[in-house]
C-alpha cells in the first residue's frame, strides 16, 4: 500500500476507481465526464482518479482519432486536475513524453502492448510519479516481474499492476481471475481493467469491438476476487465515441455499478488474505 495525495492505494485501504473517457475528445467533454464520474464516485464513497489519453498511438487504423496531442492534451488534463481536485492518470508511448506528462499526471501508464519496453518504463520511473504497468495480452502474470524490476532499477518505488485480459484465439480476450492473485505476489496494488478486458481486438475491421453488456459482471467478479482498484472507460454516448466506444460503459449505468462495487468491497475486503 502507498498514498497518492489523499488516496491510499492497496490493501487494507478501500477499493478505488480509475475512470474517464478513452481519449480526450474535447476539453468540454472531458470535463463533463470527469465531473459526472466524480459525483457518482463520491456518492458511492469510492476514491476517484481521472483517466484520459491525450494521444492514442495504438489505434487499429491510421484513420482512427488519436486525440489532441501532447501539449494541448496536457493543458486539458491540468485544468481537470485543478478544477476537480482529483489525481490524473494518462498513458505515455514514447520516452520523450514521460517528463512533460509527469508535470501534470500523477500516474504514468505504460500501455499493455509496451509493457516490455525497457526505456519507456525507465523513463516513467525516473519522473518519480506512480507507474501503472498494464499487463500485455501476450504476457503471463508472473512474467510481469521483469517490468516491475525495471521500474525499481530506475529508482521508481510506487507501482500499480493492471490486468486487462489475455489473448484467446483471434479477436478475443479472456480474463483469468487467478491473474489478480499472481500479480499481487509481485508486491504492488492490483487493478482490473473491466472495459479493455471485454474488448474484441480488431473485430470491427478497422476498429476494435467489445462486449460492454458484461462490464458489471466482470467488475463485480474482480472486486470479489481481490482487485484493489477498478479501471473503466465511460462515455455519455458510446455509439459515437471517437475511440473504444464499443467497450465503454454508458455513463447512465455508472451509479448502479458503483453502488454494487461498494457493496461487494464492503462484504469481502476485510476477509481477503
Amino acid at each position: 500500500m502507498f498514498s497518492l495525495d489523499a488516496i491510499a492505494l492497496g490493501r487494507p485501504a478501500p477499493l478505488f476507481l480509475i475512470a474517464g473517457p478513452c481519449v480526450i475528445e474535447s476539453e468540454e467533454h472531458a470535463l463533463r465526464i470527469g465531473r459526472a464520474v466524480q459525483k457518482e464516485a463520491a456518492i458511492a464513497g469510492i476514491p476517484y482518479i481521472f483517466k484520459a489519453s491525450y494521444d492514442k498511438a495504438n489505434r487499429s487504423s491510421s484513420r482512427g482519432f488519436r486525440g489532441p496531442g501532447l501539449e494541448k492534451g496536457l493543458a486539458i488534463l491540468a485544468r481537470i486536475k485543478r478544477e476537480l481536485g482529483v489525481p490524473i492518470l494518462t498513458d505515455i508511448h514514447q520516452v520523450s513524453e514521460a517528463a512533460p506528462a509527469a508535470e501534470v499526471a500523477d500516474i504514468l501508464q505504460i500501455p499493455a502492448f509496451l509493457c516490455r519496453q525497457t526505456d519507456l518504463i525507465a523513463a516513467a520511473a525516473r519522473t518519480g510519479r506512480v507507474v501503472n504497468l498494464k499487463k500485455g495480452q501476450f504476457m503471463a502474470p508472473w512474467d510481469m516481474r521483469g517490468a516491475v524490476e525495471k521500474v525499481h532499477a530506475a529508482g521508481g518505488e510506487r507501482i500499480l499492476l493492471t490486468e486487462r485480459g489475455a489473448s484467446f484465439g483471434y479477436n478475443n480476450l479472456v480474463v483469468d481471475m487467478r491473474s489478480l492473485a499472481w500479480l499481487r505476489e509481485l508486491g504492488s496494488p492490483v487493478i482490473l481493467d473491466v472495459t479493455h478486458g471485454l474488448q474484441l481486438p480488431g473485430a470491427g475491421g478497422d476498429h476494435s469491438g467489445g462486449q460492454p453488456q458484461f462490464i458489471e459482471l466482470l467488475a463485480r467478479a474482480g472486486v470479489a476476487a481481490g482487485a484493489d482498484g477498478i479501471f473503466l472507460e465511460t462515455h455519455d454516448d458510446p455509439a459515437h465515441a471517437l475511440s473504444d466506444g464499443a467497450n465503454a460503459l454508458p455513463l447512465p449505468r455508472l451509479p448502479r455499478l458503483l453502488a454494487q462495487l461498494r457493496a461487494v468491497a464492503d462484504a469481502v475486503r476485510e476477509y481477503l488474505d
